[in-house]
This record gives C-alpha cells, structure tokens and sequence, in this order.
C-alpha cells in the first residue's frame, strides 16, 4: 500500500507477520469496525424516523464515528509525528472539521465508508497475497526417510540434505531431491504450469511439490524445507513486488504531492471565505474539497493490480520481479529468441554421416565419438549417443572456438567446423546438411577430410505455433544463435522467426539486443547463463526453464520456470492485459478528483455525497485491480501433446 494513502504503518513487515496475516473477509479489523459503525449509524436513523429521543441518536452517531475513526485516525497522528502525511490526514481533518460544524452523523458517515474502504483494500491485497503464499502448501504434511535402514515419518522441515527420502505413488514430494531408484512420471504442473507429466529416473533432479506418478522412488535430498524451490519462488516474488514500475511511481508521486496541495488550497478557500464574509459556508466546502481530491483511489490504484498479477503469475509457473518488470513486459513489441534450449530442445541428434571414400561412415562416427569421450557439449552427447563404437584416440586435446584434436594410431585426426578443417569434397555434403538446418562437424585425418557428422537440435513441437501466435499479435521476432548463417537462416523459417542473427558470440547478442531496442521495447528469451550479458541488456530479460536454476531465476526479470514455450506468448498477453488494467484505474482515479473537485467547490455536493462517491469509486479501482489476478482463457495456448522421452539412468 503507498505511503500516500496514510495508514501504511500498521500493515505487516515481515514474511512472519505476513503469513500469521487474516485473509477472512470479517477477519479484517477495519470490515468488524465499519460493521459495528454502520450498525450504530443505522439504529439512529432509525430513531431519527420514529421520533425517539435525540440525545441516544447523538450519543449512537458519536459512538459510530469513534469506533470507526480508531481504523484510521491512530496511525495518521503517529505519521504526523514523524512529518508524514497522507489521506488519512485529509480524512482526519475533514471529521474534525464536521464535528466542529456540529454535522456528527455526517463526520460519521466519513468514517465508516472510509474505514469501509480501507478494510476492502487490506483484505483485496491480503488474499492476493495468501494466493502466492498457497504455493507452500503443496509440501505434504509428512515426510519419509531412511534412517538406520529404518523408514520413518518426519515433519518436512526436519529433512537434511543428504539424506535418502522414499516417495510412494501418488504421493508429493516434501522438498527438492535427485532421483537414486526407480523410474516415474511426474506431474509438476503446479510449480511449471505444464499440464504433460515429466518422465524421471535415476539422476533427475526432482522439486517440491510435484506429485508422484507411477513408481515408488528412492530420493536423495538437496535441499532444506527452508529453502527448496517452492520457498525461494515465493521468497523472490514477495521481496521483488516492492519494486516499482514507472506506472506506480507516477501514481505515488501525483498522491504525494496532491495531499499537501489540496490542504492549501483548503486554506486559501477557508481564507476566501473570510475576505468574502461568509466563513462557515466556505469552511464546509473547504472540508468538502479536501475529501473530493483525496488521492486514496489513486495511491492504491496500481500496487493492488501489481500484487493480484504478479500472484496469478507465479501460479501458472511464471515468476515476475515485480511491478517494474510486469510493465516493461506490457510494453514489450520485440522478442528476441535464443536457438538453443529456447526454440529447440537442446536435445541434438545426429541425423546424416557423409564419408570421402578414404573411410567408411561407420569408421568416421567412431573417430568423431572417439575424439568427443571426455566431452559435455551437447553435439558430442549426440555423437557418442549415435555411434555404437569409439576409437581409441589419445592426447586429445580442445582448440577454443574450433574443435578437437587427437592421436590415432600415430596419425593426428582432428574434428571441428568447416573453416577450421578444409570440407575439400564434401563442401557439397557440408552446404547440403547446413541447409537441412544442421550444424555440420568435419573429421580430418593425417591433414586428409575424411567425413562429415550431421548434428540437428530439433525445434520444440510448439514453436511453430507459438511464433505465429507472437506474430499474429503484432510483435516482430529475432533469432539470435552462435550456428552458422546456412544453418540459423533454415531454422529461423521453419520456425517462422521475423529476423536471424546467426554466428554470434555472447557480447556480440548483447549488442544485437540494443540495436533492436533502439527501435522498439525488446525482450530476450534465453536460459539465464550463457545468454546473461543479453537478458541484462533488454528491457525485460526473460528466462526459459529455470526450476531450481538460481542462475537463471538471478539473472532474468520473468522466468518461466518449465520448459514449455506455450508460456511466453500467455505471460505477454497476461502483461499486456495487466498494463491495460493499471491505466483504466489511474485514468480514472484522476478523472474523479478532476470532477469531484469544483463540484464541491461551488456547493453541488454535500460531505455525504461526496465521501459516498469517493469510496464507491475506491471499490471500483480495487475490484478493477483484482481483476489482473485472473489469467484470460484467451491466453492460453495448447500444452505439447507429445511426451516427453525418459531419461537415461545417470
């Protein structure tokens, strides 16, 4: 809640104190204040209808206003001992000034729908921040574990690391571990958003909160309950949404500075009025205006969006830093795509072997896979994954930014692009696999080409759709990959990308990026490591599968923590929509007070009829506001059909 509504200092401060916060709407000491208020304020009028005695309707209109005054008034004294003001400050005047006219029912009428108001506004942001909070109840009540060959239960926050944890079909799991036994699927559409269970066996890396398919499994733990990936989700969201947009900071700064300047002019009409010689007329409209401009709707008119969207993200596996990255990402128009692990798999495949004559494919995939052994590269995963046989290569050793090489049988053999090793014949074979949009690998033997090594990383099954889904919304998409321009250029219009950037080095993207954002807001889709120099550099940086990557849920304002594309199109119309919702109650917080301010100025109003519309209009902005917690169905793309393959034991 902004400072500039007045009554921030009562709210919570800490994790603790938020989690021990009431969500319940009559939980709420402003809504069980406004209620006994409006009680009391309805037995007077009552009385006032039936003729009863009109000291007991004064003495229930005093107690209205004093039970509803206690919601507001206390915590705008002690900011006014600290030189703070704010609309509780105004509101507090405003009371006093209609007591001192004798007008009690209307000082208590102020109160109550004030105090109305305030109590709506702590329990909208409340239960959106209790709908991030719920994440932490996925973790099971109970936990599993051997300990002494023995399997008991333990509460989850007495799990150490290293321990073994057993997890029965069906079951949740209680913190982050890796996979020691046994094969499963498991459903983690809760933490990722992906509805397509995820396939795991011996070595995956599993998180807090998935459920257990199939197989029971033997589990070691890596994390504490303190700090799985559940709590640092939650943790990173609550301490980012204070960071603010330019939207909010407009929003504040308006509030601020409209406070003390309608408490002037306040004072200048109160002065008006004795110059003219009606001073108690013009200290009622005094008191009048300084209700009509009062800038509550206005202050809260966007952290309460913030908060209900920032919310409704993390739950569909999105985790957005805050207030200024949900509005950059509203007005994001490019997007800007890294191959690798973002528009593929990261799963590459050898698809061609090309051979000179001099040796046959079978002798030239051997050679490759036995030059690739000791490497982690994801081509000669590939590679070795292909070649059911390897040389005996010796003194292998890395060339940087070309390649390997080797001693086999006393000859030297080495393996790399084209340009490093002359492709001499195959130049043909090496422009036919390139176009067929694979990364083409030479092998060379005593200073001969001897063949060439087809290696593709298909695009991920949605791609395609989620690229014409981006187009079709009118943003313009780049590629950006270290691959060759043959290769990237092949990819880029299977995948129906707008423009490619190819044999790019990671400050070279960075660069890309600001020239792209010299045109127009642009965003960099990447994984959060090798691509970090980019995604610092556009305007949002948005990270792809970052369950359980520190580095990448560090490095990127959004991360998308699964690896399904089909979020990126659904988190950018989710921001848009949220921006749309931030300027309708802004638009008309001010439109408000621009109307309401000479109309109580010249008399057209009452402090009634006022502070009725004022706090209607409050409910409305925060109503408006909730609204961004809901994810449009129009968002929502098809998850992949296709599921996924198991992973090999480690």
């Amino acid at each position: 809640m902004s400072d500039a509504c007045g009554c921030s200092d009562d709210k919570p401060e800490t994790a603790a104190e938020e989690a021990e916060e009431a969500v319940g709407f009559w939980q709420i000491n402003e809504i069980r204040a406004a209620a006994v208020a409006g009680v009391l304020l309805l037995t007077g009028w009552i009385l006032s209808l039936t003729g009863g005695p009109e000291w007991l309707r004064l003495v229930l209109e005093i107690g209205a206003l004093l039970v509803a005054a206690w919601t507001f008034v206390p915590s705008t004294l002690r900011r006014l001992l600290k030189g703070k003001i704010g609309v509780g400050t105004l509101m507090t005047i405003a009371a006093a000034g209609a007591v001192a006219l004798g007008e009690y029912e209307e000082a208590a009428m102020l109160a109550f729908l004030y105090s109305i108001s305030e109590g709506l506004e702590e329990y909208s942001l409340a239960k959106t921040r209790r709908g991030l909070r719920a994440l932490l109840d996925l973790v099971p009540a109970e936990a599993r574990v051997l300990r002494g060959g023995t399997e008991v239960t333990v509460d989850p926050a007495e799990l150490v690391p290293g321990e073994r944890m057993i997890v029965r079909p069906g079951e949740r799991l209680a913190t982050d571990g890796r996979i020691i036994t046994g094969r499963t699927s498991l459903d983690t559409s809760a933490l990722t958003g992906e509805s397509v269970p995820v396939e795991a066996g011996p070595g995956s890396d599993v998180y807090a909160g998935s459920i257990n398919g199939t197989g029971p499994l033997e589990v070691e733990v890596t994390s504490t309950a303190e700090n799985n990936s559940l709590a640092r989700i939650v943790h990173i969201v609550e301490a980012e949404q204070s960071r603010k947009g330019p939207g909010q900071r407009l929003a504040d700064n308006i509030a601020k500075k409209l406070v003390p300047g309608i408490l002037i002019a306040a004072a200048l009409i109160i002065a008006f009025g004795f110059i003219v010689g009606e001073p108690l007329l013009w200290f009622e409209r005094a008191l009048v205006v300084l209700v009509a401009a009062s800038p509550c709707a206005l202050a809260i008119s966007v952290p309460v969006t913030v908060v209900a969207s920032v919310g409704a993200a993390s739950r569909i596996g999105v985790l957005i830093k805050g207030g200024g990255a949900l509005e950059t990402l509203g007005k994001i128009r490019t997007i800007a795509l890294d191959k690798t692990g973002t528009l593929t798999r990261n799963k590459p495949e050898v698809i061609d072997v090309a051979a000179t004559g001099t040796a046959t494919r079978e002798e030239v995939l051997a050679l490759a896979a036995g030059l690739e052994a000791r490497s982690e590269h994801p081509l000669a995963r590939a590679i070795l994954a292909a070649s059911p046989a390897r040389a005996e290569v010796t003194d292998v050793d890395t060339v940087p930014g070309a390649g390997l090489e080797g001693l086999f049988e006393g000859k030297t053999v080495r393996l790399g692009r084209p340009g490093w090793i002359n492709p001499g014949s195959l130049a043909g074979e090496v422009e036919r696999m390139q176009t067929a949009g694979a990364t083409a690998v030479l092998i060379e033997s005593a200073g001969e080409v001897i063949g060439a090594v087809a290696v593709r990383d298909e695009l991920r099954p949605e791609a395609r759709d989620v690229i014409a889904r981006l187009s079709a919304s009118g943003y313009t998409t780049a590629m950006l990959t270290g691959d060759n321009t043959i290769t990237a250029n092949a990819l880029g219009k299977d995948a129906g990308i707008t423009e490619v950037h190819a044999d790019l080095r990671p400050e070279d993207k960075a660069e890309i990026i600001r020239t792209l954002k010299s045109r127009q807001p642009t965003a960099m889709v990447g994984d959060g490591v090798n691509d970090a120099p980019a995604l610092a550099t556009a305007d949002t940086g948005i990270a792809m599968g970052a369950m359980g990557t520190d580095v990448a849920i560090e490095t990127a304002d959004i991360a998308l923590m699964g690896e399904d594309l089909n979020h990126l199109p659904q988190v950018l119309d989710h921001a848009r929509r949220t921006r749309s919702i931030m300027l309708q109650n802004v638009g008309l917080s001010l439109l408000l007070i621009a109307i309401l301010i000479p109309l109580a100025l010249f008399g057209l109003l009452g402090l009634a009829a006022v502070v009725l519309i004022h706090e209607l209009a409050e409910i409305v902005v925060i109503g408006n506001g909730v609204r961004a917690g809901r994810i449009s169905r129009k968002t929502t793309l098809p998850s992949a059909k296709t599921t996924p393959a198991l992973e090999p034991a480690a």
